[in-house]
């Protein structure tokens, strides 16, 4: 396999995409995508639009959705969940919690925005929490960056996007950050597993720098019983492709990987299969597996 036919991450609209779910699926389909999760954030809200708009399309769906998760010092690692029921009342009511914790955490992170000398666009944010869909970050730097009064200041500081708003100002470190203790990854990975699905760590080199705190994290979640791990990415170099392969290759963990598709118009994941394998082929089966079984229950 020199070019992947799978894309195992993407985001409509029920979270920080901009597309809704069939409309994701479909522009998967145009570029060749053969077997799509759409894996938004603590939520399933889009997988029976997904599901339903791949047997339109000729696309095989996974049933998944992304966890955000903490880990001792690490207050945003991401868990996906593939071949979940995304039909289990469980899983929805967790989720539900999750998203509830974020938005609280968005309230207080939009009040010290506030005090931090920036007006909020509460109109957006106020049509997202009406609608039932989550606010994070990407929304609230969203807030900022269209309000008029900001945009002298945002103009100075070199900020006109929400990928430069976002590390300046709503990441650890920085003074409109709070964080968030709930759930862990092991809470996810057990949230996963009891909703039918397998626990997969994305994207480790994103939130992760150093080559042996990624290796011992996977150890450890492996331990508690991770799957596998989002080997192939669009920011993996092939160095840390190969780091990561051969640590799941040897605690036996399946491999993975995404363009991590945001929407056209993204700054950083906006094209599908944009991962690179290096020389890897993943063995999907077990995924391509959920995703027949989701495709037979929804016929």
């Amino acid at each position: 396999m020199t070019k992947p036919t799978f894309d195992l991450q993407s985001h409509s609209l029920h979270s920080d995409g901009v597309l809704a779910p069939a409309e994701v699926v479909a522009n998967a389909a145009a570029a060749g995508v053969q077997l799509l999760a759409l894996s938004d954030h603590d939520t399933v809200d889009g997988v029976g639009e997904a599901i339903a708009a791949g047997a339109r399309h000729g696309v095989a769906i996974v049933p998944s959705t992304e966890i955000s998760a903490v880990d001792g010092s690490y207050e945003d690692l991401h868990v996906l969940g593939y071949g979940i029921d995304h039909r289990d009342p469980a899983l929805a009511e967790r989720l539900r919690a999750a998203r509830a914790d974020r938005e609280l955490r968005a309230e207080r992170m939009a009040q010290k925005l506030n005090e931090l000398g920036f007006a909020v666009d509460d109109a957006p944010l106020a049509a997202r929490r009406a609608a039932g869909k989550p606010i994070g970050r990407p929304h609230l730097a969203q807030a900022v960056l269209i309000h008029p009064d900001n945009a002298e200041r945002l103009e100075r500081e070199g900020h006109d996007d929400v990928s430069s708003f976002i590390p300046a100002y709503l990441i650890p470190g920085t003074p409109g950050y709070l964080a968030r203790t709930h759930p862990t990854v092991f809470e996810a990975i057990d949230w996963i597993h009891e909703a039918g699905g397998l626990a997969i760590w994305a994207h480790p080199f994103w939130d992760i720098d150093a080559d042996a705190e990624v290796l011992g994290a996977i150890d450890r979640f492996a331990a508690a019983g991770l799957d596998g791990v989002e080997v192939f990415y669009p920011t993996h170099d092939a160095a840390q492709t190969k780091l990561l392969a051969d640590r799941c290759a040897a605690l036996g963990l399946l491999t993975t990987g995404s363009s991590d598709y945001h929407g056209p118009e993204h700054r950083l994941f906006r094209t599908f299969l944009a991962h690179e394998l290096h020389g890897y082929a993943p063995d999907l089966s077990k995924l391509e597996q959920a995703a027949a079984r989701a495709a037979e229950a929804a016929a």
